[in-house]
């Protein structure tokens, strides 16, 4: 992996200060009985601009695609669930905790696009499931490997021994705040 240096598509991180350092010390200044207290925000502040910054690298991304972020996430929700590839919507709200209007609206959009159908489930006429069909497999094979070759350009900053690291550190705070399922 490349290292992107000033001017490149990031800038040397042992030079810059980012809008993190500026919060810390407008609040230093403005309360200096808290300088020894800022010391989270130093993380969290910026895990949180990270998830916007990244929603929107990840929102841009999939509109060049044709594809709004949410419905990837089906696709993908879908494909990795295994044959036959298909879900009922309740299963698709436990995964992505959105609620059963949106999934509802989600579902019509990609069915109108030929990504998924809806299938009676055969042992319960009054469930429906949602399946991936086969436009939705091409169309999911082809994003992934270009979603993959994104984050890893998203990434290059840090080589692989640091992503190890600090995915290894970000598993460790999700699981403390008890996120260990997608179920």
């Amino acid at each position: 992996m490349h290292r992107p240096k000033d001017g490149d598509s990031g800038t040397d991180a042992t030079d810059a200060t980012d809008a993190i350092d500026h919060i810390i010390e407008q609040w230093t200044d403005e309360r200096p009985d808290f300088a020894d207290a800022l010391w989270p925000v130093e993380v969290l502040g910026r895990l949180q601009r990270l998830g916007v910054a990244l929603d929107k690298e990840f929102r841009a991304f999939a509109a060049e695609r044709g594809l709004e972020l949410g419905e990837f996430d089906v696709l993908s929700t879908l494909q990795r669930s295994g044959p036959p590839y298909e879900l009922t919507a309740g299963a698709f709200r436990k995964a992505s905790m959105v609620t059963s209007g949106a999934i509802t609206n989600r579902i019509d959009r990609m069915e109108a696009k030929g990504l998924v159908e809806r299938v009676r489930d055969t042992r319960d006429r009054r469930s429906v499931k949602i399946r991936l069909t086969d436009a939705g497999h091409e169309l999911t094979s082809a994003y992934m490997k270009d979603h993959l070759a994104n984050e890893a350009r998203l990434l290059a900053f840090f080589d692989r021994g640091e992503c190890d690291a600090l995915a290894g550190q970000l598993r460790r705070l999700l699981i403390a705040l008890g996120d260990t399922d997608i179920r």
